[in-house]
């Protein structure tokens, strides 16, 4: 294996302000809202979440959990009739450049996965998932960028990352939070959240443990290459190497996840990590608007408020429960 030195930077350490603000607008009163949140950014490894305050209108009691990625899971209860729901986080993160990684694994590098990957732990990162099922079309594509094992699993990360960003083209509206994989290679195109769900289907394939990361994306203005829907989260993926841990590639950027990216939740993909997630009681027709903005804090803030106006979406009812009039309703990435 190669050795790097795991006290050398590429770059700057930088300092985040985030703000998220979530709103459900409904045509008639409903009388109860549950809801799960997974906004908080994460504290392990190059980054670390100093502070994060997160508060609802109406307001209510929030409580919070770890689940079993160590995502941090706010949720709360609001018993009382109420027409619109407002859910405002606002987070500073430290983020660290990545660990430099070496050029190429070793020859033996396929073999020390295997036996990494040989017991039960990493199944669930392995098979495929709710959003992550192979297909023919997908195999089809498989086929046509070539994507096999050969070389090194690092060098193939690589190859995987850079094929999906020159055949797929980053386009909005084309696909949506519940599409299946092949909907965005039927017609090339998609937003993060297709790009990551294709590529952790390809390294699983190779059977190489990967898993979904939502979050942020810092975006200079300066660079026309940092894709990523404006005003929303971002997507991108992790694959587990052997002597490097868990190593985030951004396929729809074409790059390694780097000082930019601020984590938020790691799962199988974004069905275990939708920022929001919840229920309502009542016969009423919703929608929902997301705003985010992501500066760096020696910048002043924005003065202008983040808007909410401008980009409702109808959301979509995923179960409905006649006898109960209780629906449930995911956010839009």
């Amino acid at each position: 294996m190669h050795i790097f030195l795991h006290d050398a930077y590429i770059g700057e350490k930088m300092y985040y302000t985030v703000q998220h603000i979530t709103k459900f607008r409904y045509s008639a009163p409903i009388t109860e809202s549950i809801m799960e949140v997974r906004i908080q950014p994460r504290s392990e490894g190059q980054q670390h979440c100093l502070d994060f305050r997160l508060t609802t209108s109406p307001r209510t009691q929030i409580l919070t959990y770890r689940d079993d990625l160590s995502n941090r899971v706010h949720h709360f209860d609001i018993p009382n009739s109420h027409s619109h729901l407002t859910i405002t986080a606002e987070a500073i993160v430290e983020v660290l450049p990545p660990l430099p990684l070496p050029d190429e694994l070793s020859a033996s590098a396929w073999e020390e996965l295997d036996a990494l990957t040989a017991n039960d732990e990493y199944w669930d990162m392995l098979k495929p998932s709710h959003f992550t099922q192979p297909s023919e079309i997908f195999y089809a594509f498989m086929r046509e960028l070539d994507i096999q094992r050969r070389h090194d699993p690092l060098s193939a990360l690589h190859e995987i990352n850079h094929k999906l960003y020159a055949s797929i083209e980053y386009a909005k509206k084309n696909t949506r939070v519940d599409s299946p994989i092949d909907d965005a290679l039927r017609i090339r195109r998609g937003v993060c959240q297709d790009f990551a769900h294709i590529m952790i289907t390809m390294v699983r394939s190779l059977q190489i443990p990967c898993r979904y990361v939502s979050g942020y994306l810092f975006a200079r203005g300066n660079d026309p290459r940092a894709q990523s829907s404006a005003g929303a989260t971002h997507a991108w993926v992790e694959a587990l190497l052997p002597g490097l841990g868990w190593v985030g590639f951004d396929p729809t950027n074409d790059t390694l996840a780097g000082e930019r990216h601020i984590r938020i939740a790691v799962g199988r993909d974004y069905s275990d990590v939708p920022p929001t997630h919840g229920i309502f009681r009542g016969k009423a027709d919703s929608d929902l608007s997301v705003s985010v903005r992501v500066f760096p804090t020696e910048a002043p803030p924005l003065s202008a408020e983040l808007s909410l106006e401008a980009d409702w979406i109808p959301v979509m009812h995923t179960a409905y429960e006649p006898e109960e009039n209780i629906h449930l309703q995911p956010q839009q990435q």
